[in-house]
């Protein structure tokens, strides 16, 4: 508009053809003097590139081979399946790659093919695109473990024993579903079940490290490890050992009673010495009931002078609450709600026996009312000959420690009807020597387990549940049924397929 009030016009611009030194139509002048035609006619920039690979892979552990040795999983029409099968590709630095992309195939055709475009700098400068079709063979072939496996199924390099010396297996029931939430025992050739521990197998070294390492960053352990000579080549000088990782877990659980030795009470800051374990990770939170202070304890310090539980959740008795008398509000103490209260409680076996009331403090202030039921240790019946209470002198016990609050007539609504969530077990071969003796109680502990997770939210945060197909929700739904678990946020449509869901309940009958 300025232009035009100033009385100045704008000569417009043209831009000149020629003819194509080829075939003669119009077109716009390049360094060439050719159409796009003619000029892919006259030159060929996939010359020399490749058109057709072959491709190794192993049907059983879904593997690509990356030569020499490197064995890559990848899934069809993935992002690191492109990538490999690029990077396959010979004299692909004569040109530039612009893109490249899958074309479908059928799964069963051993056929993979990929469309990809490159440009390349061709006569006086000129820049030619062109896209061009290559084909992948895929040749079946068994990388070296599986190798091993299909060969003999015993034939592990690297095993790793799991123990923890407690008389349930609460532990090992979510470490499972901690390893199957990080797949960190997907390289394990083989998986068995122990009277105290499960015993894992790995075709190589590394794989058994790498186990080792990834339990030690769930649950406080110490390890030893050993190695056996299997053969030995005096010509190559070449020697073959089996290794052994022995990892033992920390013996205190979450809800345990315990009494801290005067030496780490001291260096916790005076803690206790009557503490609760709350959380069980790479490190062990422990909670003062009656004074609602935390402390938290890493592996090397338990391991330089470890102790052992008072009482175990194996000896919870159930009370009923008289009276709550609130001290002060809500704290939050590591990430966990709590209020001090004084409670007036009597165990539930005493009623028609005898008028036996405690008077005593709880963190629980905050979720008990009278009339309900909480599960506690009882300290006035306990019969404990700790000798860690017997060095602290004037030390006064209270009569009961409540650890929860309980759900007991929500469970016996539920009595009998199928839970709209379910898990998922690794395949373990089972130690059959005592497995008479013992079914009966895993039932009864793997019962217990999926109780806790209903009740704790959030110990489901690193594990993955599956719903339930044979689940069916009724009709008359308790409108006050505020259950502690939040199925919809946690179920996120996750299912199990037909195959995997067979595995699981074998699996299942194996881990119960």
């Amino acid at each position: 508009m300025a232009v035009e009030e100033s009385g100045m016009f704008r000569i417009q611009q043209t831009v000149g053809t020629v003819l194509c030194c080829k075939c003669g139509i119009l077109m716009a002048p390049n360094a060439a003097n050719m159409c796009v035609k003619c000029l892919r006619s006259e030159v060929d920039i996939t010359e020399g590139l490749q058109k057709s690979v072959i491709i190794m892979y192993c049907p059983e552990c879904n593997s690509y081979l990356q030569p020499p040795r490197t064995w890559i999983k990848c899934e069809l029409e993935s992002k690191e399946l492109l990538t490999f099968c690029v990077k396959r590709l010979k004299n692909l630095n004569k040109v530039r790659l612009i893109h490249a992309e899958f074309i479908w195939t059928e799964p069963h055709s051993k056929r993979i093919k990929v469309k990809v475009r490159v440009q390349k700098e061709v006569l006086n400068g000129v820049v030619l695109e062109q896209a061009y079709l290559v084909e992948y063979v895929v040749q079946d072939h068994l990388c070296e473990s599986c190798s091993r496996v299909a060969a003999n199924p015993d034939q592990w390099i690297a095993s790793v024993q799991l123990r923890q010396h407690v008389p349930h297996r609460r532990t090992f029931f979510y470490l499972e579903q901690l390893i199957l939430k990080h797949d960190a025992a997907l390289r394990a050739i083989k998986i068995k079940q122990m009277d105290h521990g499960i015993d894992f197998f790995f075709g190589n070294r590394s794989h058994a490290l790498k186990f080792v390492d990834f339990v030690g960053k769930v649950c406080p352990i110490k390890s030893r490890n050993d190695k056996q000579l299997v053969s030995h080549d005096e010509k190559s000088s070449t020697y073959n050992y089996k290794y052994t990782f022995s990892v033992e877990i920390c013996p205190i659980c979450r809800e345990d009673l315990i009494c801290l030795p005067p030496k780490t009470a001291l260096s916790l800051g005076n803690l206790g010495p009557l503490v609760l374990c709350t959380k069980v990770s790479d490190s062990i939170a422990l909670l003062d009931p009656l004074t609602l202070r935390m402390s938290y304890m890493v592996a090397d310090q338990y391991w330089r002078i470890p102790f052992k539980t008072l009482l175990s959740s194996r000896q919870l008795v159930e009370y009923i609450v008289l009276d709550v008398e609130s001290m002060i509000s809500e704290v939050n103490v590591g990430g966990t709600t709590y209020a001090l209260a004084d409670v007036q409680v009597a165990r539930v076996s005493d009623f028609g026996k005898n008028d036996l009331i405690f008077n005593i403090r709880t963190h629980l202030g905050h979720l008990l009312n009278p009339g309900d039921y909480a599960l506690g240790y009882d300290l006035y019946g306990a019969n404990s000959n700790d000798i860690e209470i017997d060095k602290y002198k004037g030390l006064v016990i209270p009569d009961a420690i409540l650890i929860k609050k309980s759900y007991e007539e929500k469970r016996l609504k539920k009595r009998g009807k199928p839970r709209s969530w379910k898990l998922k077990s690794m395949n373990m071969e089972v130690d059959n020597s005592n497995r008479k003796l013992d079914e009966e109680k895993m039932n009864t502990e793997y019962e217990e387990f999926l109780k806790d997770l209903e009740e704790n939210p959030e110990m489901t945060f690193n594990i993955s549940l599956y719903r339930n197909k044979e689940y069916q929700p009724s009709e008359m739904t308790d409108a006050d049924d505020d259950g502690p678990l939040p199925l919809d946020q946690m179920l996120a449509g996750l299912e199990l397929g037909d195959e995997e869901e067979e595995d699981n309940n074998n699996g299942q009958g194996m881990s119960d």
